[in-house]
């Protein structure tokens, strides 16, 4: 009895070692991983002295709010003054995420569940499409941007990133999961189908179209190619088109720390998008938003 009751201790304690290793290996990961994100934010408020010290410093000794107070006051002394790019990004992100949740539930619903004439040969036409990459299709955008004589405005950064074939594929497929026993029941009850659409299957599709929103805000808030390609003026410039132009040219020095300040400023609203939605993501990466 007293052999196998020291067994028992000890595959315990073994068991408990490598749990702890395990848990020490993760942390260790982790801290690695945040490094990058630890350098953005200690860059951010570091002074010019130490932006340029070798060897190059990861954590901040003295921290400083001038960067941001520099920011401003650069930017808002030239034509075109820093709280007009964030309200350019914010509004064509904001634009374009309500547009895409609005066509894409609407189309992915209608597909899924009313199956048209055709839906197979559009379904199929959307997964080819997931085989293009968006710089493939920069061309034909950019063709059919400027015969409608969009070029130079909101709706050119809008517009073409409104129908894409992920989005619609992701809602489409957590759209083939709704219970087709509650919409009926909905239909006998009276209720017309916009009704039905908007009361029962847009509260299921939740997580799906959280997730959705969380994509396509990051995808258009980091997006600066089609502000290069579309944009004329400084006024309609967004906040990453802005950040490289600021990151080049004369006087990138001084810039420096002005340029880790809206750095930091561009990279906030995603993290804070991410943190508030990481829940629904997760529910629609496993399908556990719906029960049938």
């Amino acid at each position: 009895m007293e052999a196998i009751t020291k067994r028992k201790k000890f595959r315990i304690k073994k068991v408990k070692f490598s749990k702890v290793m395990l848990v020490i290996g993760m942390l260790a990961l982790v801290c690695f991983t945040a490094l990058p994100m630890v350098a953005m934010i200690c860059r951010a408020f570091m002074p010019l002295d130490e932006l340029y010290l070798y060897p190059p410093r990861i954590f901040v000794r003295k921290p400083t709010l001038s960067n941001f107070s520099d920011l401003l006051t650069s930017l808002n002394a030239s034509e075109v003054p820093f709280t007009r790019y964030i309200f350019n990004s914010l509004f064509t992100a904001g634009a374009t995420v309500f547009l895409t949740i609005f066509i894409c539930c609407f189309g992915a619903y209608g597909l899924a569940k009313f199956k048209p004439r055709g839906s197979k040969t559009i379904f199929a036409i959307i997964v080819a499409a997931l085989m293009f990459s968006t710089y493939v299709t920069q061309i034909p955008n950019y063709l059919i941007v400027t015969e409608l004589g969009l070029v130079n405005s909101y709706w050119a950064l809008i517009l073409p990133k409104v129908a894409v074939a992920y989005n619609f594929f992701l809602v489409k497929q957590f759209a083939e999961q709704l219970p087709d026993s509650i919409l009926e029941a909905a239909r006998i009850d009276g209720s017309n189908e916009l009704h039905t659409f908007w009361h029962i299957a847009m509260p299921l599709l939740k997580p799906a179209w959280s997730t959705l929103a969380v994509f396509s805000f990051v995808s258009n808030w980091n997006d600066y190619f089609s502000a290069l390609v579309f944009i004329n003026t400084d006024a309609l410039k967004t906040l990453p088109l802005a950040l490289q132009t600021m990151a080049g040219g004369a006087g990138v020095v001084a810039r420096s720390g002005s340029v880790g300040a809206a750095t930091l400023l561009t990279t906030l609203p995603t993290i804070i998008v991410y943190c508030i939605m990481r829940g629904r993501v997760m529910q629609t990466m496993t399908y556990s938003g719906i029960k049938s």
